[in-house]
Order: structure tokens, then C-alpha cells, then sequence
């Protein structure tokens, strides 16, 4: 590429850039026309146009650019040991890696980053979220147990079993299609969730699920353990139709479980928020000397579902590596620089959003 042409290139990415940033600085602006208007009609033309392969697209592509970015790599570290690398060589390398970082960025934006900056569903469903108090954090968690055992009572007393994956992802668009009844915002329309190819990797790295904006594709892990599967293919479905952030994709996969009614979707939903609850009161508990709550809370849940959180820790305990904190921390840093400055805790704060929905609502 000539010099002329890539400064013109990259001046147009940077111009876009720009733009993006400063058209993504208003919230109720991108709610209004981007996240409500732009995005619906783009993303339901990705799900059209890579929905009906029985394969994630988006996986193959992941994988092909990164076996291909991995040879580049190589390349480049046998030309330095080699002593291949020149003055020209190294510049052609560097606006090579420029424009990639640019047209990535900007690619992204416009196909789905800028939700990151929408008002989102608390503001949609009229939700005041404060900050969650103990004596808040210790009810709910107390009312997710009971939900638990309930739920997870009507699966055993009805010999209810789990679908196949593609039974499982029809469950969940047929949820969202319940819940726009009531919350037409959450409209999710032509099916376009897979397995993922790479599950058997995300179990070292920590990755239940995943979204791909550049197809529109929502992938999920299927090797975890199946409770967890129905809530991971709703929060997903949450990502497709536009909320990017953890909480808020974590908030909307529970709405569309509890407008479901369905028994499956019920007890993992319960189940992700319980785990979320949980760990936040045992922490909080210690800090306000209220040290035989946990053991409390436990008492109150079932074997059934005991045996199921039982299953989850063995299920951590079998993949631990020493890779995946790193994994963590870099995904840590990527939600810290898209509105989510908490990083992987972001997930938990969908409890300030189920605490303010019981306020409201007296229910969960």
C-alpha cells in the first residue's frame, strides 16, 4: 500500500472513530436511534443471513483469524531471530497492524459496540436501581434459595428432562416471543443461536457463551453442566437484540425466563442469580459480623440442588488452569473499557436489578 493511500485510509478510520465516540456520548441518543431503530434491523439481517446454517460461521471465522494472526505472529518472530527485519519491512508491518486495529474498532462499533453506551432496561421498563444495602442483599438471596428448591422441585416431581441444543435454543426465542407481549423491546426474531465450536476450549478459559457481532450469531458452550445452559442461551439472545453489557443481558435473560413460565428456564435463571446473591452476601456478611447467615441460606436449600452446586464447583474444580486468570483479567480490562468499570464482577450487579424489580414488583 502506498503512503498516499494509507494515509488516507487511516485518516477515514480515525475520522470514523471519531464520530463514533462522539455520537456514542449520548445515551438517550443511542438509545433512540441506534439501539432502537439502527441496530434491530441490522442485526435481524446477520441472524437472516447466517442463521440457517446448522454451524456457527462465526466460530470458523474467529478460528480462521486466529490461526491466521498466530502465523503472522510466528512469521515475524522467526524474521527478528533471523535477522530479516528491515527499516521498510518493520513499517509495513506496523500500518498493516494499524489498519487492522482501526477497522476492527470501528467495525465493531457500528455493528454492535455502541450498545454499550444505550440507556438500557431499567430505564425501558421505568426501574430505579440504588445501591443494594445487607439487609436488601440477604432478603433476595433468602428469596432466590426458595425460588431454587421450588423450581427445581417441579423438574424432579415431573421427571422433566433437558432438550437437545437445538430444542433448548427454540425454548429460548420462544421466550422472548412471550415476553415481547408484555415488553415489545424485546423483540427476538429468526432464530440464530449455535453451539459453539470451541466449547471444549471456553472450559479452560472460563467462557459459557458468547455473541458474535460480526454475524449476528449467539454461540453456547454446551459441555458445561446442562442446568446452566437454558439461563447462558437467554443471556445470549440479550445480546443479540442490542444489550451489551454483562448486568443488562443478565437482566434481560431473566425477564424472558419469568414471562416463559417455562420450568427449565426458571430453575437456571434462579440458579445464575442465586450463585451471583451468594457470593455477595458472603462477603457483605463478614463486613457487618454476620457470620452464620451463609450457613443459614445453605440449610434452606434442597438436596436436589445442593447436589446441583455441588456438581458446578467439581465441574471449575476439573478445568482450573493457571491460564484462565489471565483470560479473565484481559476480559476484565475489555468490559472495563466498554461503561463496565467493575470488570467480571459486572455480572453480579444484576442483583441491584432484581432487588429494585422485587421493590417494585414484590415478586422474582
Amino acid at each position: 500500500m502506498s503512503n498516499k493511500r494509507f494515509w488516507w485510509v487511516t485518516s477515514s478510520l480515525v475520522l470514523l472513530a471519531v464520530f463514533i465516540r462522539i455520537y456514542s456520548a449520548s445515551a438517550s441518543r443511542v438509545e433512540s436511534s441506534y439501539s432502537t431503530g439502527i441496530y434491530p434491523v441490522f442485526t435481524s439481517f446477520l441472524r437472516i443471513l447466517f442463521g440457517w446454517l446448522p454451524f456457527s460461521s462465526g466460530d470458523i471465522f474467529y478460528g480462521l483469524l486466529i490461526g491466521w494472526l498466530l502465523w503472522k505472529f510466528i512469521k515475524s518472530v522467526i524474521a527478528l531471530f533471523r535477522r530479516r527485519v528491515t527499516k521498510q519491512s518493520f513499517l509495513r508491518g506496523t500500518k498493516k497492524f494499524v489498519l487492522l486495529i482501526l477497522s476492527l474498532y470501528v467495525v465493531f462499533n457500528l455493528f454492535w459496540g455502541i450498545n454499550y453506551n444505550r440507556q438500557g432496561i431499567a430505564q425501558q421498563i421505568n426501574l430505579t436501581i440504588d445501591t443494594v444495602i445487607y439487609n436488601d442483599l440477604k432478603q433476595i438471596t433468602f428469596l432466590l434459595a426458595e425460588k431454587l428448591n421450588s423450581t427445581k422441585k417441579y423438574l424432579v416431581d415431573n421427571k422433566v428432562t433437558y432438550p437437545s441444543n437445538s430444542q433448548l435454543f427454540k425454548k429460548t426465542a420462544a421466550a422472548y416471543s412471550k415476553a415481547k407481549d408484555s415488553l415489545p423491546f424485546l423483540a427476538y426474531n429468526h432464530l440464530s443461536i449455535k453451539t459453539s465450536l470451541w466449547g471444549w476450549l471456553g472450559n479452560y478459559t472460563g467462557f459459557t457463551g458468547y455473541y458474535n457481532p460480526f454475524t449476528g450469531e449467539a454461540q453456547v458452550n454446551t459441555t458445561v453442566p446442562k442446568f446452566l445452559q437454558p439461563f447462558i442461551a437467554c443471556h445470549e439472545a440479550a445480546h443479540q437484540i442490542g444489550y451489551a453489557k454483562e448486568n443488562e443481558a443478565n437482566a434481560v435473560g431473566y425477564l424472558a425466563a419469568i414471562y416463559s413460565g417455562d420450568s427449565l428456564l426458571l430453575y437456571s435463571t434462579y440458579f445464575d442469580l442465586y450463585i451471583y446473591a451468594s457470593r455477595g452476601l458472603f462477603f457483605q456478611s463478614y463486613l457487618n459480623k454476620d457470620t452464620a447467615v451463609m450457613q443459614e441460606v445453605r440449610s434452606k436449600l434442597s438436596i436436589e440442588v445442593k447436589a446441583d452446586i455441588k456438581e458446578l464447583y467439581e465441574f471449575y474444580r476439573r478445568h482450573k488452569n493457571p491460564v484462565e486468570p489471565l483470560i479473565r483479567e484481559g476480559y476484565a480490562f475489555y468490559l472495563r473499557n466498554n461503561k463496565q468499570p467493575k470488570g467480571i464482577k459486572s455480572y453480579d450487579e444484576v442483583i441491584g436489578f432484581i432487588v429494585a424489580y422485587y421493590k417494585k414488583y414484590g415478586r422474582i
